[in-house]
């Protein structure tokens, strides 16, 4: 039910939750020599049982079996008074094994139905508090068979989820077992009928505290017998009659708080309730649409009542609860805690108020509801942060879960309000959520972690959550053994690696390790932690130096592992891209080669190309993309179906995002590096969706798919196959029309290609005609190719910059005209020596045009500070390149772009050669 949202200076605070502290004892460590060696089974019983009561069942356990004397201690009935299972999946055989520690156990919570049956084996005969939530699947046999085994039960709290299978034969069961009974509250309860409540009136004297949360018809009638009830909740009950609920509520003599929140009462039910009851104090009436709708109702009549709702001010409502107008600050619930002459009814008051608006703030901003801006920068945040300081650890999980889903305004899109998120930030509530999450209770770590986690979406939050320390506390509770902690740690160090300048904290705190120990830890049966670590570990993989950190954890075996064994498809996702983000640092690294000769990664990655989940599929493409750089990767993946894979998706993805049409385009272009991958690509029908998204309006897929159909063109059987689909209008339009200069010069390339004659020995007289499906003759495609190219070249060329070059032999000339000419993005291509020698005999083709393209392209590949500029300079020395330039560059037929260009490329290659040299 709660939202999640999907994405270094540490300080101490002015405010301080009571936490357990361990300075005493870090001091007396410190104090020591450190040559000393410190005997810890010395120190007297009370100090030790002390150390136990400051940590986890988990760690209490194990600390336990340490030593004989520290297992008996650790058996003490004081380390034991409350369980919190709802991490664990408790069954019948760990139930009987916690049965000896369960002597004294007085508070359990629990998490599901299977829990629940096993609550009885723990032979908790003096259990007095029991709270469980995903509590649908629990049956009236369940629930009466607890009832039965404890009777001395005083608070029975299950929700928030519908309790749908639970009816009023369960709710008559705990009456009569329980006469202790203080505390119910029961949430989604389809019936509550007369004789259920009427033996609560009887056999529950003492019963205090009444809710029937979300419930469908409740008899309100039989409801106003329980003269004991001082606080009553029927917030989010339907099918409520609110003339018989006035007209019979108001004469419960102890009736001192109700809540009738996400209901339809209407101000006269409010007005007589309000006017009749002696005994009331608090009505709680949030998000009740039909008494907000009515404008003319004031509550200001109704001395000494408080009416809190979202059209009141609630902190001077409470305010008015004081005598002591001098406490009477913007936060009354810290100021009441502050209180030195408690007031045991105003506690109990203000105890029922904290519980009801954590429970209210929470299913409001659960609901989303739009138009609550004011009230959340106004009120809300400041009243979920004054509850996360609560004594109650329930309300403070509540309020911390409100923090983490009210700022959440689009789960899918992973979008938070800004505002809101930075006004928690301007309140301290930072701090305060750290604080929490510093807490030895699991329950309050995952719920803070939580909220940290969607809070650091916003880039300001995320600075202040790393300058608090935040990181270093997230790094911790990754390696929590408590999965629903490590978690929701995992989701914060995700969020927070969004920022570039947060991933080297993140390595630094040991991040990198704690999120790849995650994956093996949880490998199995914990889909969101495995989710999350993976997307951390993408994002964090995208750094140079994270990368390789996250090899060195082991990182590229745990993410294959994912890959290949997951089913979910969100962690199959997040496995892949962060597969390829190792993979993207093939200059600076070998974690391409190594994510390759992974065991199974290839195949992995070539299967979720079949996925039937979008992101699977483009991340899959992408992480393809990335490692046919590599020589040996891509004959790999050709070898593993990868071809065939990947033909099908580029078939399938035309109505697809851009996303995965670019990196379908992309792998594609990658493979088809190697000729006999283009060979295989073409025959395999890889042209025409390769024509379909090179007409594609995106700049990412169009270019892509341009520089796939170049790499395709160079062999003469795929260029013709390029005419006969139709490729080459397709390609002058991006040869003149797009807006990248990328995908403008991969096309006038693969134009060059398919008509500098190569073609011809392909296109037989008797077959052409045939191929030529489109009506286009070879000729009439060759002249409107070669026109388009010529346009191309022309758009690089400043006719003054020319002249002056021409006429000149100074160096400063042809700067200018390189200047103009460079296209940035070109110097990270990389040409074999077959390619070279292709624009090397081109510049001897008898067409101007294609003279003119081969000495731009060479240019491009040889200017200087290019990526791979030196390697091509290399290729075109061993083809003996600089002959052709030379001839080219004094033709006296020649184009003068091609003569200039030439010119250029020459100096190009002394510069090289000088370089290299040195």
């Amino acid at each position: 039910m709660n939202r999640r949202v999907r994405r270094k200076v540490s300080r101490k605070g002015k405010e301080k939750l009571v936490l357990p502290s361990y300075l005493e004892i870090e001091c007396e460590i410190a104090d020591l020599d450190y040559k000393q060696t410190v005997d810890w089974t010395c120190l007297p019983d009370d100090t030790v049982i002390q150390l136990f009561s400051c940590l986890n069942y988990r760690d209490r356990a194990n600390l336990s079996s340490t030593c004989r004397t520290w297992r008996v201690l650790g058996l003490s009935e004081c380390l034991w008074t409350s369980f919190d299972l709802r991490a664990h999946k408790i069954d019948a055989a760990m139930a009987s094994s916690l049965a000896s520690r369960c002597n004294n156990l007085q508070k359990l919570r629990f998490r599901g139905a299977e829990s629940a049956d096993a609550i009885i084996l723990l032979l908790a005969k003096n259990l007095r508090e029991i709270s469980g939530d995903y509590c649908r699947k629990i049956t009236d046999a369940t629930l009466s068979a607890i009832a039965a085994r404890h009777e001395a039960l005083e608070s029975l709290q299950l929700g928030p989820d519908f309790c749908e299978r639970i009816s009023s034969d369960a709710i008559k069961t705990i009456a009569i077992c329980c006469p202790k009974l203080k505390k119910l509250r029961l949430s989604g309860i389809i019936d509550v009928n007369a004789e259920a409540l009427n033996a609560l009136s009887k056999h529950c004297p003492n019963l205090l505290d009444i809710g029937f949360i979300d419930c469908l018809n409740i008899d309100e009638m039989a409801l106003g017998n329980v003269a004991s009830v001082r606080f009553l909740s029927v917030a989010g009950t339907t099918n409520m009659k609110w003339g018989a609920v006035s007209h019979q509520w108001h004469k419960l003599p102890n009736l001192i708080g109700l809540d009738v929140s996400r209901t339809d009462i209407g101000p006269v039910a409010v007005s007589r309730l309000m006017s009749s009851s002696q005994s009331l104090k608090i009505l709680c009436a949030f998000n009740c649409s039909v008494l907000e709708e009515d404008t003319s109702f004031t509550v200001s009549k109704y001395k000494g009542k408080l009416l809190l709702a979202l059209f009141t001010d609630v902190v001077k409502e409470i305010a008015s609860l004081f005598v002591d107008t001098t406490k009477k600050g913007e936060n009354m619930l810290l100021d009441w805690r502050n209180l030195e002459n408690k007031n045991k009814s105003l506690d109990e008051i203000m105890t029922w108020i904290e519980w009801i608006l954590s429970h209210n703030l929470l299913r409001i901003a659960e609901s989303n509801q739009h138009g609550l801006d004011n009230f959340w920068l106004n009120q809300g945040a400041a009243l979920l942060l004054s509850l996360m300081q609560s004594s109650q650890e329930d309300v403070q999980e509540r309020a911390a879960t409100g923090l983490a889903t009210f700022v959440v305004i689009d789960d899918e899109n992973a979008s938070i309000d800004s505002g809101r998120a930075e006004e928690v930030m301007r309140c301290g509530g930072i701090r305060l959520l750290l604080n929490l999450a510093k807490s030895w209770r699991e329950g309050l770590q995952s719920e803070a972690a939580k909220a940290i986690a969607n809070l650091s979406v916003n880039a300001n939050v995320a600075k202040a959550v790393a300058e608090e320390g935040g990181i270093d506390i997230l790094a911790g509770l990754a390696r929590s053994m408590n999965r629903l902690v490590a978690e929701e740690a995992a989701g914060g160090l995700w969020n927070l690696s969004v920022g570039e300048e947060h991933k080297g904290a993140i390595a630094e705190a040991g991040g990198v390790r704690a999120l790849v120990d995650l994956i093996f830890k949880w490998s199995s049966g914990g889909d969101g932690v495995l989710e999350r670590a993976a997307g951390a570990l993408a994002n964090l993989a995208a750094d140079d130096r994270c990368s390789t950190e996250v090899a060195l954890a082991g990182g590229v075996h745990a993410l294959v592992m994912l890959a290949r064994n997951c089913k979910f498809e969100g962690v199959q996702e997040q496995a892949a891209r962060a597969l390829a983000n190792l993979a993207a640092h093939g200059d600076s690294n070998t974690n391409n080669s190594a994510v390759g000769q992974e065991a199974g990664a290839l195949e992995a990655l070539v299967q979720l190309t079949h996925s039937p989940h979008e992101g699977v599929r483009q991340e899959a493409a992408g992480a393809l993309w990335n490692l046919s750089f590599d020589d040996r990767n891509r004959e790999a993946i050709a070898a593993a179906g990868g071809v065939e894979a990947l033909v099908a998706l580029a078939q399938s993805c035309s109505n697809a995002s851009p996303g995965l049409q670019e990196r379908a385009a992309g792998a594609l272009w990658g493979l088809s590096v190697s000729e006999a991958n283009s060979i295989a690509i073409g025959q395999q029908g890889g042209v025409a969706p390769l024509i379909a998204l090179a007409r594609s309006d995106a700049e990412d897929v169009h270019e892509t798919a341009a520089g796939a159909l170049w790499n395709l063109a160079f062999n003469p059987d795929n260029a013709l196959r390029i005419v006969e689909e139709g490729g080459v209008p397709a390609l002058v339009h991006l040869c003149y029309a797009s807006v990248s200069k990328m995908a403008r010069f991969m096309a006038a390339l693969a134009l060059a290609y398919m008509f500098d004659g190569r073609m011809d020995e392909c296109a037989l007289p008797g077959s052409s005609s045939e191929g030529l499906s489109k009506s286009v003759s070879l000729d009439g495609a060759r002249r409107m190719a070669l026109k388009n190219i010529e346009a191309f070249v022309q758009t690089f060329s400043d006719p003054q910059a020319f002249a002056s070059a021409a006429a000149s032999s100074a160096p400063a000339a042809l700067v200018q005209v390189t200047e103009r000419a460079r296209i940035q993005e070109a110097g990270h291509l990389r040409c074999s020596g077959a390619e070279i020698g292709r624009f090397i005999t081109m510049l001897r083709n008898p067409s101007p045009t294609l003279k003119a393209c081969a000495a731009f392209a060479l240019l491009q590949f040889t200017i200087p500070g290019g990526r791979h500029a030196l390697h091509h300079a290399s290729l075109m020395q061993n083809a003996g390149a600089s002959r052709a330039l030379r001839t080219a560059a004094a033709a006296a037929t020649a184009p003068l772009q091609a003569k200039i260009f030439a010119r250029i490329v020459l100096r190009n290659l002394e510069h090289h050669n000088i370089e290299s040299s040195l």
